[in-house]
C-alpha cells in the first residue's frame, strides 16, 4: 500500500478513510456487530495507523486494506466464523496462537492466506473455547 491515511471520520452509519491519493473508502457499521450496537461516543473513540483502525473499548479492529478490497472477495472460513460470532475476541485468539493481531486481521479480510496448519490451529482454538463454554 503506497498511499497513507490523511484522515478518518465517522457519521451515524459508517466509518470513512481518506487516503493521501484522494481516494475515500468506507465500511458500514451494520456489517460489524460490535460497531452496530455501539454508542456514537464509542464509535468515535478509535485510534488508527496505516495498517488498522482500533476501538479499544469495543475490542474491534478493521484492516485498512479491507476498506479497499471488493467485498465479495472476502470469502474464507475464518472471516465467516468471526463475522457470525462477534463474541469471539480476535485479538485474544491471535495472542493465544502467537501471531500479531494485524496478521490475524489480514487473514480475516483475505489480504493474507494462512497455511492450512495455521488455519486449523485457529479453528481448533475456537473449538476449545466452545467446548469450555459448553461445560459451564
Amino acid at each position: 500500500m503506497t498511499a497513507k491515511i490523511n484522515r478518518v471520520w465517522t457519521d451515524d452509519t459508517a466509518i470513512y478513510i481518506e487516503m493521501s491519493d484522494g481516494n475515500v473508502f468506507s465500511e458500514k457499521f451494520e456489517d460489524y456487530p460490535r460497531l452496530r450496537y455501539a454508542t456514537p461516543e464509542q464509535r468515535a473513540a478509535f485510534e488508527y495507523n496505516d495498517v488498522f483502525i482500533r476501538w479499544e473499548e469495543l475490542d474491534e479492529d478493521l484492516s485498512v486494506e479491507g476498506f479497499m478490497k471488493e467485498k465479495h472477495q472476502i470469502n474464507n472460513d475464518l472471516y465467516r466464523i468471526f463475522k457470525s460470532h462477534p463474541e469471539l475476541n480476535v485479538s485474544a485468539i491471535a495472542r493465544i496462537i502467537g501471531v500479531p493481531q494485524s496478521v490475524m486481521a489480514s487473514y480475516l479480510c483475505g489480504n493474507k492466506k494462512p497455511s492450512a496448519k495455521r488455519e486449523n490451529e485457529i479453528k481448533n482454538i475456537i473449538r476449545q473455547i466452545g467446548l469450555e463454554l459448553s461445560k459451564i
